[in-house]
Order: C-alpha cells, then sequence, then structure tokens
C-alpha cells in the first residue's frame, strides 16, 4: 500500500463557473484556471500521482498546452486513473478538505461524491469530503481563492 498527498488552490475571479468535484455551485464567483480549476479534482489527481510516483498534475497536463483549455477536470482524474492502473495500482480510499470562507459546500458533497466515485473506483462510502475555513485568515478567508487538499490510499492489484 502507498499514499499520495495532493493540494491545489486557485484565484476566485468574476465571470467563471465554481466547479468543484465536478459539481457547478451557484455563487457569484468561480475559480480562475487552465482547466475548469476544479481545485478538488486536482488535488485528488496530484494524490494519486504522488501515491503511485508518478509525477503531478503540472507535469502530466501542462497549462501551456491548449489541449487542456476549460477541459473538465474529471476528464484529466480519468486520465490520471489510467496511470494508476498502468503502474498496477487501484485506489482504497480518499479523505479530503476544501478551504473556502463561501460558499457552504456541505451540501453539493452527495454530487461530488457520486462524480468521483465511479472515476475512482470507489463506492461512494471510501470517500470523504470536509470541508473548513480559515476564519477569514489568508487569502481563503479573504475570499480571495479556494484550495483543497487530498490525501489516498492506494494498493498494489492482485
Amino acid at each position: 500500500m502507498k499514499v499520495g498527498l495532493g493540494y491545489d488552490a486557485h484565484r476566485l475571479v468574476a465571470g467563471r463557473p465554481l466547479i468543484l468535484g465536478g459539481v457547478e455551485i451557484p455563487y457569484h464567483l468561480g475559480l480562475a484556471g487552465h482547466s475548469d480549476a476544479d481545485v478538488l479534482s486536482h488535488a485528488l489527481g496530484d494524490a494519486l500521482l504522488g501515491a503511485v510516483a508518478a509525477g503531478d498534475l503540472g507535469r502530466h497536463f501542462p497549462d501551456s498546452d491548449p489541449a487542456y483549455k476549460n477541459i473538465s477536470s474529471l476528464i484529466l482524474l480519468e486520465k490520471i486513473m489510467e496511470v494508476v492502473k498502468a503502474k498496477n495500482f487501484l485506489p482504497v480510499n480518499v479523505d479530503a478538505v476544501i478551504v473556502a470562507e463561501a460558499p457552504r459546500l456541505a451540501p453539493h458533497f452527495p454530487g461530488m461524491i457520486a462524480n468521483l466515485a465511479p472515476i475512482l473506483g470507489l463506492s461512494p462510502e471510501d470517500i470523504n469530503l470536509k470541508a473548513t475555513t480559515t476564519e477569514q485568515m489568508g487569502f481563503a478567508g479573504k475570499g480571495e481563492g479556494i484550495a483543497a487538499y487530498a490525501v489516498v490510499l492506494v494498493e498494489k492489484k492482485g
């Protein structure tokens, strides 16, 4: 068994949708980025890549490549799962936290889990999502951005 840790953060801006775990969340700001800027999916992807010693998101999907412009991060996660499986590993469970002062995210967790579970090959019970604020400290607390941390356990197939 191996473990991977992932982290991602993006600025909040006007004129972009707020997408987390593949769910579009009603909010007046969205996350800036080359892809859809889904920090939860990016943190999960980095955790998976780290667990199998396969680099990071930027190495696999550089923001200089127009092929990834506005791409759904769920598609990137599917491609990352191909790397994980090629290295003969499968996820066992996921634990992630999203750091945001607003909006309220917990009501959207079931939809996020429903999107992530089939891609990761996990049952919904093996994915734990949490949200926290920073009590108005730092970029997330000031409403300037959103961050996510993820830990993934993987095990060798067979």
